[in-house]
């Protein structure tokens, strides 16, 4: 991935940066080409490694592969308009962009059929997401055979990282009165996360 020097983050906001992925596409070469599968994922910093699982019948399921495999994951991005910057009305000289937070996980792809470490992946995935709820759902609530049939359909997914790739390309490249306008324009267009994330990393610089 081609990162310019400011958007770069720190080793350590690059490695804080895995524990908020929630999904990513992953891509892995094979036999007959490319297979790629959006999937929700959860790392395992103990192991530094994307946990998920997949449909047995998906061939990234079966199909070999003696190369890395990479997952692509993306959070925070939107549309940036030129409108926003103050610069504009001096000279013209902009035009649109697109700001995100993206990283590029490769590593050696293992795929497990042990229904153990499938249910605890799962298991562990469905609390994740669920912690938010007012009354969060688990897997125990689900009968046991009905679990078991869903395990037996699916295989476990684990990518043991070897390297990353992150890129936090939030308008740091911008002056002060035009990141002010970026921050201004996505509140008002509702997008508040983002402009606070943007607004965070200013204050990081």
């Amino acid at each position: 991935m081609y990162i310019p020097r400011p958007f770069q983050p720190s080793d350590k906001a690059a490695q804080e940066f895995l524990s908020q992925i929630e999904s990513g596409h992953l891509v892995s070469n094979s036999d007959k080409g490319l297979i790629s599968t959006l999937l929700p994922l959860i790392y395992d910093q103990e192991t530094n490694s994307l946990l998920g699982h997949v449909a047995k019948l998906n061939d990234q399921a079966s199909l070999p592969t003696n190369q890395e495999a990479l997952v692509i994951s993306m959070l925070n991005e939107t549309y940036i308009s030129p409108n926003w910057y103050a610069s504009k009305k001096e000279h013209h000289k902009v035009v649109p962009t697109w700001d995100y937070m993206m990283v590029h996980a490769y590593g050696y792809l293992e795929i497990h059929n042990e229904s153990d470490w499938i249910l605890n992946q799962v298991t562990r995935l469905t609390n994740h997401f669920e912690a938010n709820q007012p009354k969060p759902w688990n897997v125990d609530q689900a009968p046991k055979d009905y679990v078991d049939g869903a395990v037996r359909a699916i295989v476990g997914i684990e990518l043991k990282i070897s390297r990353i790739e992150v890129s936090f390309k939030m308008s740091q490249n911008k002056s002060k009165v035009d990141l002010d306008g970026v921050i201004a324009g996505l509140q008002k267009a509702g997008k508040v996360s983002i402009s606070e994330a943007i607004d965070a990393l200013r204050q990081e610089k």
